[in-house]
């Protein structure tokens, strides 16, 4: 949506349906630079940690990366709880067979897992509910008896607190509770929960950095600053224009509509994400009669319509006939696209298109992907 990465785009397009279909006049109609959102005060609203230092930008080795590490090892964590168990049984020796008799190591935290559960949810539960349920888990899991084989028993305590926290908390997350414990509660937990599993008492020489960190090394905190700095440098024009363009979107409106007023019948309007909004709420506001398709890809406007959010249109109404025939094409890998024919039955062709890239990737994949002109060209008037 800004140069230069916009006419790199356009001239990707061009190309692409061009070299299926001879005499098409492709138009780029740039819209980012006029009616983009921009940080009109330089980002003075971005907050500072002390220092001056912009929010999650800590060198390596700083208080700031280090709180950066362990917010992305409980990222993982969330992701799967038995993340930190799966490597330490990934690093455990191959067991020999024990003497006959012996106790095998994950007996005792089985033991006390099963207490824990009979306790129900309340020694975690500032965390929320689950702990029982999770104890019970973990318990019957198989990562426990080669993990048990690889560590220390107060060191596998410890993993086993972390997993149990991870698993309430990832839960909670997703039954979308309104309510996320802040990580001094989350510490505090699991210092309760690995006392209660055998581990010593803080204080007295316990602790066990992250497996997720060890894992990944010293580069741990680069990747986080550098991952960050690209997500807020990205996301920002992006989350911005949606939102400059939903509060005061006419004016881009009408810009589009002058320039499909300049050109001869028939026009496509082929449109990327945020663009197919503009374009559906353009064509939905007024006829344009020149306008015989209309292509969105990765787009959001049908779910903008479905949650009430659309300017131009509120569910349940119908697309207005006036609206030409639209091809909506998405990635099932892509979180931002969208369906429309059941929204709009006999009104939208809906196309799923694989770029075998996953989210977010998989929505910049779409201009690459022979598929998807082939699909539009075979739908051009």
């Amino acid at each position: 949506m800004r140069e230069p990465g916009f006419s790199k785009l356009a001239g990707r397009v061009a190309g692409g349906l061009t070299a299926l279909r001879d005499g098409l006049r492709i138009v780029p109609y740039y819209w980012g630079g006029a009616h983009g959102a921009t940080l009109a005060a330089g980002g003075v609203s971005l907050p500072a940690q002390a220092g001056g230092t912009t929010r999650g930008f800590g060198l390596a080795g700083s208080p700031a990366a280090a709180e950066d590490d362990t917010a992305a090892a409980w990222a993982a964590l969330y992701a799967d709880p038995y993340t930190e168990l799966a490597l330490a049984a990934a690093g455990a020796e191959p067991v020999v067979e024990r003497p006959p008799g012996s106790v095998p190591p994950e007996q005792k935290l089985q033991a006390q897992l099963a207490a824990l559960a009979a306790q129900g949810d309340a020694p975690a539960a500032e965390l929320g509910p689950g702990l029982a349920r999770a104890a019970t888990d973990l318990a019957a899991h198989p990562l426990l008896g080669p993990a048990a084989d690889a560590l220390v028993p107060d060191d596998l305590a410890l993993l086993a607190a972390r997993s149990l926290a991870a698993r309430v908390i990832a839960d909670a997350l997703d039954a979308d509770a309104p309510l996320v414990p802040v990580g001094d509660t989350r510490d505090a937990v699991v210092d309760r929960l690995s006392e209660v599993l055998g581990a010593p008492a803080r204080g007295t020489g316990r602790g066990l950095r992250s497996l997720v960190l060890r894992a990944a090394g010293s580069a741990a905190s680069r990747a986080v600053v550098r991952r960050r700095r690209a997500l807020t440098e990205a996301a920002h024009p992006a989350a911005g224009d949606i939102l400059r363009y939903l509060s005061r979107g006419e004016a881009v409106r009408a810009e589009l509509r002058t320039l499909v007023a300049g050109l001869e019948p028939p026009v496509a309007l082929v449109c990327h994400s945020l663009g197919g909004i503009i374009a559906l709420d353009t064509l939905i506001s007024a006829p344009m009669p020149q306008v015989r398709l209309l292509v969105t890809a990765g787009s959001q406007g049908p779910f903008l319509y479905e949650s009430g959010s659309l300017p131009t249109l509120e569910h349940p109404a119908p697309l207005p006939p006036h609206v030409p025939d639209w091809l909506n094409l998405y990635d099932p890998r892509d979180l931002l696209s969208y369906l429309g024919a059941g929204l709009f039955p006999g009104r939208v062709t809906d196309i799923a298109v694989d770029s075998r890239q996953p989210f977010p990737a998989s929505h910049s994949a779409y201009w690459t992907n022979p598929a998807v002109y082939q699909h539009i060209v075979d739908r051009l008037p």
